[in-house]
């Protein structure tokens, strides 16, 4: 698999991760045309995106804990 395939296929599964969300679709051939550079980029937005979830859950969570 050359490295601009499983760059494509690393957003994709960064989309797809949650169990129960449906998946999302995403024009495979807008990103072909994309360079490394972007599909890095792309991938390094998702997963700042994520840790930013997960840290407001985790925020969220510890609200309840206070109020015990």
């Amino acid at each position: 698999m050359q490295e601009k395939e499983k760059l494509i296929q690393d957003i994709q599964n960064l989309l797809n991760r949650h169990d129960g969300i449906k998946d999302s679709v995403i024009n495979v051939e807008m990103l072909e045309f994309m360079d490394k550079e972007s599909l890095l980029s792309i991938i390094g937005l998702l997963l700042d995106k994520k840790e930013t979830i997960l840290q407001d859950n985790k925020d969220w969570l510890n609200n309840f804990k206070m109020v015990k």
